[in-house]
C-alpha cells in the first residue's frame, strides 16, 4: 500500500504520526500546498522513529484545489490509496485526481451542500455527499474503491449505528448522533480559551446550514439552524448537555442502509457559541442577541433509540 496523505495540518500531522508506529503501508507520501509543513512532519518521525521509519515517508508540495495536481502527485509516487485531510471544501478535487490516478480514496467528510434557493428552511438542496454519490457508478466501472465519511463522525459513528441495528434492537424509532462534552482547553496561565480540534470555518458553515432530519414517510427535509433543542446525558461522567440540530453527514448516510423511522444529528455546541454564530449569520443593522455564558463542547456519541431501550456510547476527539 503506498499512500498519498493530502494535507499536513492538525488532522494530517496526526495520521501521519500516528502511522509511524504501523506497519501495513509502503509509503506514505505526506503532501500540502506548504510543503514546509509536510516536511515538518516527516522529520518529527525522522526525529522521534529513527530513520528506518522516516525511510517510508517522504513529503511533496500539492494543490488540493486542483485534480490535475492531485493526480499527478499521485502517479509520480504509484500511490495506490489517497487519503483526503483538509477541508470539505476541497473534497471534488482531490476525490476526481484519485480517480484519474487510478488510486483507491478515503476522506472524512464529504461534497459539501447548497441550501434550496427559495425554501432552505424545509426542503432540501444538494445535500452533503451529492456529488460523490453521483459519480459511484464511474468508481465502479474503473474497479476502484472510494470509502467516503469514514473519520470519527461520520465514520465511527455509523459503523455503531450498524451494530446497534444489526445486534440490538428488533425496530429502531431514531438513529441519533449526539455531540457534546464539558472538555475544557486553557493556555500557559491556565486562562480557558476557544481551541476548536479542526477548521473553524468548516465549524461555522456546518452550524449555519441548514440542518438536515429524515424521517421514514417524509424522506429528507430541512429545519432552522439550531432546531429541536433538547438536553442529552452523556455518559463518561460528561453529563446532561444540551444539543440542537446541525447538518452533518450521518444523517446522509444512515439512512441509505439501516431501517430506522427516524434519524438525526445534534450537536452540543453551547449557548454562548449558538449566540456567537447567529450574530455572524444576522444581516448588517440587524440588533445583536446577548451572550449568555457557557461553554462550547467538542467529543462525540451516537445513541439509537427503540421504544423499549436506549444504547449509547462515546467517542472523543
Amino acid at each position: 500500500m503506498r499512500v498519498l496523505l493530502v494535507g499536513a495540518g492538525g488532522v494530517g500531522n496526526a495520521i501521519a504520526k500516528i502511522a509511524a508506529r504501523r506497519s501495513f503501508y509502503e509509503l506514505i507520501v505526506v503532501s500540502d500546498y506548504d510543503l514546509g509543513r509536510a516536511e515538518s512532519a516527516v522529520a518529527w518521525i525522522a526525529g522521534r522513529h529513527g530513520a528506518d521509519v522516516a525511510a517510508r515517508f517522504t513529503a511533496a508540495r500539492i494543490d488540493a484545489s486542483d485534480p490535475e495536481s492531485v493526480a499527478a502527485v499521485a502517479r509520480e509516487f504509484a500511490v495506490t490509496h489517497v487519503m483526503n485531510a483538509v477541508e470539505p471544501k476541497f473534497v471534488q478535487a482531490i476525490f476526481a485526481g484519485a480517480l484519474a490516478a487510478g488510486a483507491d480514496y478515503l476522506d472524512m467528510a464529504m461534497s459539501l451542500s447548497e441550501p434550496h434557493p427559495t425554501d432552505p428552511h424545509t426542503l432540501t438542496g444538494v445535500m452533503l455527499g451529492d456529488d460523490q454519490f453521483a459519480q459511484a457508478g464511474d468508481w465502479e466501472a474503473s474497479g476502484r474503491l472510494a470509502l467516503v465519511g469514514m473519520g470519527v463522525e461520520p465514520g465511527l459513528s455509523d459503523v455503531f449505528a450498524r451494530y446497534a441495528s444489526d445486534h440490538l434492537f428488533r425496530e429502531i424509532d431514531e438513529l441519533g448522533t449526539r455531540d457534546g462534552a464539558n472538555l475544557v482547553v486553557r493556555d500557559g496561565d491556565g486562562n480557558e480559551i476557544f481551541a476548536p480540534s479542526f477548521s473553524i470555518w468548516t465549524t461555522i458553515e456546518e452550524c449555519l446550514n441548514p440542518p438536515v432530519i429524515w424521517e421514514k414517510e417524509a424522506g429528507w427535509f430541512t429545519t432552522a439552524p439550531f432546531s429541536e433543542p433538547e438536553v442529552f446525558d452523556f455518559p463518561g461522567g460528561i453529563g446532561p448537555v444540551e444539543c440542537v440540530n446541525v447538518e452533518h453527514e450521518e444523517v446522509l448516510l444512515m439512512p441509505r442502509w439501516l431501517d430506522a423511522k427516524r434519524v438525526t444529528f445534534k450537536y452540543g455546541l453551547g449557548a454562548e457559541f449558538i449566540t456567537v454564530l447567529k450574530t455572524l449569520h444576522l444581516p448588517a443593522g440587524s440588533p445583536r442577541p446577548r451572550s449568555p455564558s457557557r461553554r462550547c463542547s467538542t467529543s462525540r456519541a451516537v445513541s439509537a433509540r427503540s421504544s423499549a431501550s436506549t444504547w449509547s456510547t462515546r467517542r472523543c476527539s
